[in-house]
């Protein structure tokens, strides 16, 4: 069955033009090599959307597809059918009306049809096909009981008690697209927290007493000793559940009420980001895409942990990455696989450094060279000597904004004629969460209120009545009124201007002085131009970034 589906839709894309016959062969290739769908290739890479996968699969199965992800349904109607018949046969009232029922599921068959004509007493009845993940999303999310009641049941059945709960909040952490899960324990509980688009949120409580079985479950699959608790252990597990198999990073930590994990969840790939995707204005994006397409030269990125920086370079990485190039990194962890890119992976055991790693790279005969993150003075010295000596490199480093780099760099005793010749570019950026397309409305206010209100961002909102955005909060949403992350960026591009400041090593003022002279905006006000647009609430903006940062 599934072989004939995927043969049937590789007809379908290749025959439509959707995709080419080479694309299908290099999708194939990453498919056999990684044992995942060549579908999934696909899509990550962008090479089709998920809506054309879904009309695809749904010509095959000779059914209208259902588009469950921007059209769902509303909670009370998904509610009509009984969960154990919903999740037995999965199925979703899409929608109903006089005319009849039309029910979206993964698996649509005459057989399906006839059982829902003989169990409803409804003249019209008929399927459309809805991509097997989106249907998981709409059933988890309409008939999830809370974490607290599922802890309950499996601890009344006294038997894989540890197990059991662990696997209960990794499949909620990744149903609601958590990028960490928090096990803290406080008094005579442990909270349970989730990152949801950079906020954390409570997910629930367990016992206290039930901790410690959890902690040494994590800790066996994880690889970490069991018998250490006062110091702080980091390792790695993988998540397998319904076909779904997700690499997680695992933090130990002792505290006054025990050990606290923090769980970072992993993609195994990363999906087809292009610096389009990335919510660049179009002036940065000419600047980041003039510095990338340069033969040698350093990019760097700045911001704090979980801004996005990783993002960014492999974006840049993505749109370099051609068979004639040779691309390799050094990573601390490699979170994100890349087809034809070579990846290193940081290993203190061996003393496999940055810099040790990046001396060898450098021998490696390389055209690209990614640094996870330039962290000392010979990590900086050697990728600034690598740039200079015919390389791009692309890296990261730690600095409130863009312009603070460049002290931050010579601070570490980078050498000023170097750094002056080689760096092409320096990124600062940050997440905001953009509001929930689903549930987004506009309401207006006045210039005085918006003053009062939000009075750092008063003046750049000089029309006596502002249309801003928000969300009302809906079941896409979670109820947040928020769904996915945008970045806010500052670009300061090396012109000769600011080569001959790094010269005099300058300030942050004075560097920043200067790219502001030549057209640079600050994050805040990339920021306000994306609340303008409505693709995030000006609440957002001054949560990570304010005037004059």
């Amino acid at each position: 069955m599934q072989e004939a589906l995927e043969r049937k839709i590789k007809e379908i894309l290749v025959g439509e033009n959707y995709v080419s016959e080479k694309d299908i062969k290099k999708a194939e290739n990453f498919a056999r090599i990684s044992k995942t769908s060549f579908i999934r290739y696909l899509v990550n890479e962008k090479l089709i959307t998920n809506d054309l996968l879904g009309q695809a699969i749904a010509e095959y199965y000779k059914v209208p597809y259902a588009d469950l992800n921007s059209k769902p349904p509303a909670k009370e109607q998904i509610l009509k059918v009984p969960e154990e018949v919903a999740r037995k046969h999965r199925i979703v009232l899409f929608s109903e009306s006089p005319q009849g029922l039309v029910f979206a599921t993964d698996q649509p068959s005459l057989g399906l049809l006839n059982f829902l004509k003989s169990q409803l007493n409804v003249p019209n009845i008929s399927l459309s096909y809805s991509l097997s993940e989106d249907i998981n999303q709409i059933l988890s999310s309409s008939y999830r009981k809370t974490l607290e009641t599922r802890f309950s049941a499996i601890i009344k059945q006294e038997t894989r008690v540890a197990p059991e709960i662990i696997d209960e909040i990794f499949s909620d952490a990744i149903s609601f697209l958590s990028s960490d899960v928090h096990l803290e324990p406080q008094g005579e509980e442990v909270v349970v927290r989730f990152r949801i688009d950079g906020v954390l949120h409570e997910a629930g409580r367990i016992a206290k007493k039930y901790y410690e079985n959890i902690v040494n479950h994590i800790k066996v699959r994880s690889h970490l000793r069991t018998d250490e608790h006062f110091s702080a252990q980091d390792g790695a597990l993988k998540f397998e559940k319904g076909g779904q198999s997700v690499d997680m990073r695992v933090s130990l930590v002792p505290t006054l009420e025990g050990e606290k994990i923090v769980i970072r969840i992993l993609a195994q790939y990363i999906r087809g980001f292009t610096l389009s995707d990335l919510g660049l204005s179009a002036k940065n994006l000419e600047i980041l895409k003039e510095v990338s397409q340069k033969p040698f030269g350093m990019i760097l990125i700045t911001g704090p942990t979980g801004s996005g920086k990783t993002t960014t370079l492999y974006a840049v990485l993505n749109s370099l990455n051609r068979p004639e190039v040779n691309i390799t990194t050094i990573e601390d962890p490699v979170e994100y696989r890349i087809i034809g890119v070579n990846q290193i992976q940081v290993n203190t055991r061996t003393n496999l450094t940055f810099s040790k790693g990046l001396r060898s790279i450098v021998r490696q005969d390389p055209d690209i060279i990614l640094v996870g993150e330039i962290r000392d003075l010979e990590t900086a010295e050697i990728a600034v000597n690598a740039a200079l000596t015919g390389h791009l490199l692309l890296s990261t480093f730690h600095a409130n904004d863009a312009a603070t780099g460049v002290p931050r760099l010579l601070d570490m005793k980078a050498e000023p004629f170097l750094l002056a010749s080689t760096l092409q570019a320096v990124i600062g950026q940050r997440l905001v969460r953009k509001i929930c397309e689903q549930c987004r409305v506009s309401y207006s206010i006045s210039r005085a209120e918006l003053s009062q209100k939000y009075p750092a961002a008063g003046k750049y909102f000089p029309d006596e009545t502002t249309t801003l955005y928000k969300g009302k909060g809906c079941q896409a949403c979670n109820g947040t009124g928020y769904k996915g992350r945008t970045a806010v960026f500052e670009v300061v591009k090396v012109t000769t201007e600011i080569q001959d400041l790094i010269l005099k090593n300058p300030s942050a003022r004075e560097i920043w002085q200067t790219a502001c002279s030549q057209g640079a905006n600050s994050m805040f006000e990339d920021g306000i131009e994306k609340v303008k647009s409505g693709m995030t609430a000006l609440e957002e903006v001054l949560r990570v970034t304010m005037p004059g940062d």
